[in-house]
């Protein structure tokens, strides 16, 4: 008998990422065989009816890869129970149920992966990938050198018990009314993904962020995709995100 762990199998089944399955088993919403199952324990999915809120699971037919240009106003859920604006109501035409791949903030916008690939979805988001996601963000004011100094190095941030990672930022275009100026746009490279952690950082800086759109993921990247539309990835961008994450993985490439 096979025996896989339940948010394992959660996963490989499209309906949401190991991490999701996790909290979902925390909260008693998944049962096997009509039982509530906790952290740890097993089922065979050929064998094993598998609920989640009601629903048996199985494992999808064709796997998808898709991106979205998220606009702002959107929160990176499938549903919502305070009646916001998700992405589920942008990808209701996909075709196949597919789940987030991270996640974008309500306020940030452009490039997030969808898929109803569990185990791509955990090798892209997993923190020891380190896969680089390069953002363009709006400044007011603009950072002076030792902020981005700061920024590049890494710092703690209220609430966590541990440094950023190191980062890529450059300045690409600024107002010029002044030092600091006023007004600046930067391009980031983050090698990690905590919560809402580019306007953290910036925050803490007396730096706000009026803009934050995410531009590429690896080397795949948004290009001229419209806000709120979304497009299959294809087999060359689908292998070049899961080979980023293997070299990474393995150590085999710069971490920064």
């Amino acid at each position: 008998m096979n025996r896989v762990r339940i948010q394992k199998l959660i996963s490989e089944c499209g309906v949401t990422s190991r991490r999701k399955a996790e909290e979902m088993i925390s909260k008693g919403r998944v049962k096997v065989n009509g039982h509530p199952v906790r952290l740890g324990d097993k089922a065979d999915l050929r064998t094993d009816n598998i609920t989640v809120d009601g629903k048996r699971i199985s494992k999808p037919q064709n796997s998808k890869y898709i991106m979205l240009n998220k606009p702002r106003g959107y929160v990176t859920t499938l549903s919502d129970e305070f009646g916001r604006k998700c992405i589920a109501q942008l990808t209701a035409d996909v075709g196949e149920r597919v789940f987030p791949v991270g996640r974008l903030d309500r306020d940030s916008e452009g490039l997030l992966l969808l898929t109803n690939d569990g185990e791509f979805a955990n090798m892209i988001i997993h923190p020891s990938r380190h896969i680089p996601k390069v953002y363009r963000a709006t400044l007011k004011p603009g950072p002076t050198d030792e902020q981005l100094i700061k920024f590049r190095n890494g710092m703690m941030l209220k609430g966590d018990s541990r440094k950023t990672a190191p980062a890529d930022i450059n300045v690409i275009s600024q107002s010029d009314d002044g030092f600091p100026p006023s007004r600046a746009v930067a391009e980031i490279v983050l090698y990690e993904g905590r919560n809402r952690q580019i306007r953290r950082m910036f925050e803490q800086m007396s730096i706000k962020v009026a803009r934050l759109r995410r531009i590429a993921i690896g080397n795949v990247s948004l290009e001229r995709l419209v806000p709120g539309k979304w497009r299959e990835l294809d087999k060359f961008e689908v292998e070049s995100l899961i080979n980023t994450a293997n070299r990474r993985g393995d150590g085999t490439a710069d971490k920064r």
